[in-house]
């Protein structure tokens, strides 16, 4: 026989599972879906929006007494500098020769002549990277930009002009 749940109760649910945290939270969804009894798992699905699948995985947990780990450390790609830990300091070491501070001095910017592709082409051939194991060229950039490196042209500090004083010859 299939339960109805009221709005409140469906809301309450709704909020306890979202307070809780991984099998804690698996394991509340299990219980309540058991005490359901048959079609309890898409009943919850369709009512409260719950994921099927984490309601089998915490009905797996409370069947078996273990609670199964959340993989929350093998999410997501890894930074460039786990693969390769030397990679910013040989890249300062290629763009600390070719930087020069912001003409005017109002940054701690360097900026530097050499483009993103100099750059990896220059790994290539003074640090003895390649190709295949340097990151994109956005990532390079990032990386760049990260260590306090604009790379644009230096622009020569041009002198202020002389505000225009009226001339004798000029009057009107």
């Amino acid at each position: 026989m299939q339960i109805e749940l009221s709005e409140t109760l469906k809301t309450t649910y709704k909020e306890a599972a979202k307070n809780l945290k991984g099998s804690a939270r698996r394991k509340f969804m299990a219980g309540i879906v058991a005490s359901m009894g048959y079609g309890g798992i898409s009943y919850c699905a369709r009512e409260l929006g719950w994921d099927p699948k984490t309601m089998q995985k915490g009905r797996q947990e409370l069947e078996s007494g273990i609670d199964f780990p959340d993989a929350t450390h093998n999410q997501g790609r890894k930074r460039v500098e786990e693969s390769l830990p030397r990679l910013l300091e040989d890249m300062q070491s290629i763009l600390d020769g070719q930087s020069q501070t912001d003409a005017t001095f109002r940054s701690q910017r360097l900026y530097t002549r050499l483009s993103v592709r100099e750059v990896r082409e220059q790994l290539i051939a003074q640090k003895g990277y390649t190709d295949e194991k340097l990151p994109r060229d956005e990532v390079l950039r990032q990386r760049i930009n990260g260590l306090g490196y604009k790379l644009k042209a230096v622009k020569k500090n041009q002198p202020k002009k002389k505000s225009l004083r009226p001339m004798p010859s000029s009057s009107s």
